[in-house]
């Protein structure tokens, strides 16, 4: 894929009237001319350099690294936020009074997403929800005419990434998956040695995500008041609510999100298909082994080893146990990189000089600048939705085949089981209360 590849987007009244989701239309949302910003038309430039900004979801993670962090510190000369919006009235107020404090300015406060998005003065909104909300309004957003940075993992379902993907093309998006690793130099140099050739023959890859407890039991109650918990589960099943159910322990059940499988290997597994350039492809059998906690609440793999083998023979190995990182084995040595760390087997790897035809992977300095410089120029971040949904694949294909206890084959082109209608079941999930892609 030519990332560089300018994809200024079609005009949002044409597209529109044949792509609005059914989603939308089941819930009222019209989309209209008078929606649509400056960035749905590629000819019409801003009064500024300014991007106007929405935050959808602002529990700790958007308050203290997209907002305080960027959008109102490292990107503050870039953007300006005018909204939030959090099913939870305590985390929406607490952003907004962040913003105001540090900027002087009142900005909206939401509770409905939908509500955001119908604001046309917003250019591009910042996704921080829990993962099983990311699909639905990532689309949402962009057939109201929206740039979105969504944070990863990127979805809770294969499909769902497909649809986010076709929506995208059909709007022409700019769309930045929050993989941040890729805007850090360790991991481009780890990959760059690794695409030239610099530890021989590559034959394996390494990814240590880490693994979780069982959990322990809490009694249901009422929902706090300042907490909407019908729509925070939105598409999920219902749920009595349950104080560690919510929030950052989302993470640990499977209708939220995939455990450390898609947490923390949405970042380690999109390294190693940076490094054997297959972000628009995948592996071709996937086979695991794990152990799933019968005395807690945590449903999601507990410890696991996930052993995917692409097309060229390589294997991807990812794991709950080992250093947290990403490693390399060739058959002339060995790196290791993490956040903050690069080692090799002999320090001299490292000092390697790339030559005039060897491959250069794209340099990005930092993951929020990457994304508003796109916004300008309307090319592909360096973690376009498709590389966040290939990546994401890998692990939902692990989790999949953890399930089921057997080895799989894939179709990385059709994005199915090869043969397999009960795994192929598994690509997607009901969604409750009309909700639907």
């Amino acid at each position: 894929m030519n990332k560089k590849r300018r994809i200024n987007r079609r005009t949002f009244i044409k597209t529109a009237a044949g792509g609005v989701s059914a989603a939308l239309a089941a819930t009222g949302c019209s989309q209209s001319e008078s929606q649509i910003s400056w960035f749905g038309n590629p000819a019409k430039k801003p009064p500024s350099d300014r991007v106007t900004v929405g935050v959808i979801g602002t529990g700790d993670l958007a308050k203290g690294y997209h907002i305080r962090s960027n959008l109102l510190n490292r990107q503050a000369d870039r953007c300006d936020i005018a909204a939030v919006c959090d099913v939870d009235r305590n985390h929406r107020n607490e952003a907004a009074k962040s913003i105001k404090d540090k900027t002087g300015r009142k900005v909206g406060i939401y509770e409905d997403f939908r509500d955001l998005l119908d604001r046309k003065d917003i250019d591009a909104v910042f996704i921080v929800t829990p993962d099983h909300w990311h699909a639905l309004i990532a689309i949402a957003a962009m057939e109201a005419g929206k740039d979105v940075y969504c944070q990863k993992p990127l979805t809770l379902t294969i499909e769902e990434g497909r649809a986010m993907v076709n929506a995208a093309r059909r709007y022409g998006t700019v769309f930045q998956t929050g993989s941040q690793q890729r805007s850090d130099d360790r991991f481009r140099q780890a990959c760059e040695l690794v695409r030239n050739g610099k530890l021989g023959k590559l034959e394996k890859i390494t990814t240590h995500i880490g693994g979780i407890d069982a959990g322990s039991w809490a009694p249901t109650t009422a929902p706090p008041p300042e907490l909407n918990w019908d729509f925070w589960l939105g598409p999920a099943p219902w749920h009595d609510y349950t104080r560690d159910r919510c929030h950052y322990q989302f993470r640990w059940y499977s209708d939220y999100s995939g455990g450390k499988m898609t947490d923390w290997g949405a970042h380690h597994n999109d390294i190693a298909q940076w490094a054997l350039g297959t972000d628009e492809s995948g592996p071709v059998t996937v086979e695991a082994k794990g152990t799933f906690h019968e005395n807690g609440p945590h449903d999601v793999a507990g410890e696991f080893e996930v052993t995917h083998t692409y097309a060229n023979g390589v294997k991807v190995i990812c794991q709950s146990n080992g250093d947290n990182g990403v490693n390399f084995y060739g058959e002339n040595g060995h790196i290791f990189v993490r956040r903050g760390k690069i080692t090799a087997s002999d320090p001299d790897i490292l000092k390697t000089q790339l030559g005039p035809n060897d491959t250069r992977l794209e340099v990005s300095e930092d993951h929020h600048k990457n994304f508003f410089d796109c916004i300008a120029t309307r090319e592909r971040p360096i973690c376009d939705v498709e590389v966040g949904h290939r990546s994401v694949t890998v692990c939902h294909l692990g989790n999949i085949a953890l399930r089921l206890g057997r080895k799989l084959n894939w179709d990385p082109v059709a994005e199915r089981f090869v043969n397999d209608d009960e795994a192929n079941r598994l690509i997607s999930k009901p969604m409750r209360g009309g909700w639907h892609l």
